[in-house]
């Protein structure tokens, strides 16, 4: 290798080691920042609200326990909804038709939907989704509001599709083409071969993509807001309305009065933030041992 070939290497290295030197300083910050914030809500509620069920601003009683349970639930639902239908698309651009105009135009379909705003899928959602969910709970004969947890759920994992398929693609598409002729030298058909090879094979990286995804879907705001019912009780069935942690601060820290308050909602953020921080760095660390491997 020339000593010209040896510098843009090294500067390379340097200047990826000084953006992970950059991000940790970044995360840092923001970590330390929501703690201090949210330290009078610390002092005030303690451990009891982590498993608190009521929040009552007015009396000062916070408990954030209703706003887990509704994140927790709103994405792990919209992530097994997107699932069938992100591994499909995966694997019609990665191993049906690779290269070619009708995966390109596939591929600007899932660029566009990826672009657009959040609040706009959660219009889209208020006026398309939400009367035909209220139209099944009349025919369930459970209360028919059209707006709840899974009205949500449909929406925010129409909204993960592009981002999943994404990941799942590239992670399909690395798949070692020896495995592929061997099963087909045995004499498996196409279908038996990405269910017996191709899936099995990157069940690792295709786990590690739904998890980046649900870290996603865990720090969802707008679409969810519009669509979920903003209800601060415990949710009864994915029918009923709830809240989310990331819905809760955005419909009321602007009218958050008095320090325990503000900082309940803060100390909110801080947690999401520790949980979709956790959650995206294990994903991250899942593709990168996977792409090393491949």
């Amino acid at each position: 290798m020339s000593n010209s070939k040896i510098i843009k290497n090294k500067i390379f290295l340097k200047s990826i080691n000084g953006s992970a030197i950059f991000v940790m300083i970044l995360l840092a910050g923001f970590f330390i920042t929501l703690l201090v914030s949210s330290f009078p809500a610390i002092k005030a509620n303690g451990l009891s609200f982590l498993w608190g069920k009521t929040w009552d601003p007015v009396n000062d009683n916070y408990g954030m326990l209703p706003f887990l349970i509704g994140t927790l639930i709103t994405s792990f639902l919209a992530l097994l909804i997107s699932a069938p239908f992100s591994i499909a698309a995966a694997l019609f651009l990665g191993e049906y038709f690779p290269k070619g105009i009708i995966p390109n135009i596939f591929r600007n379909v899932i660029e566009l939907l990826a672009a657009i705003p959040s609040v706009v899928y959660g219009f889209w959602g208020l006026f398309t989704v939400a009367p035909l969910v209220r139209a099944l709970e009349i025919k369930l004969h459970v209360p028919a509001a059209g707006l709840g947890i899974f009205s949500a759920s449909i929406v925010l994992s129409i909204m993960l599709i592009p981002y999943s398929v994404s990941l799942i693609r590239q992670v399909i598409s690395m798949t070692p083409i020896q495995l592929k002729e061997a099963a087909y030298a045995l004499g498996c058909t196409r279908t038996e071969v990405i269910m017996k090879v191709i899936l099995p094979a990157n069940i690792s990286g295709i786990s590690a993509g739904f998890l980046l995804s649900l870290g996603r879907a865990l720090g969802e705001t707008m679409a969810v807001t519009v669509l979920i019912g903003n209800s601060p009780k415990l949710p009864t069935s994915i029918f009923s309305p709830s809240n989310t942690m990331a819905s809760l601060i955005a419909n009321e820290f602007n009218e958050a009065v008095g320090s325990v308050y503000s900082a309940s909602l803060v100390e909110i953020g801080l947690l999401l933030f520790v949980v979709t921080t956790i959650i995206n760095l294990l994903g991250r660390v899942v593709i990168r041992r996977y792409t090393v491997k491949a």
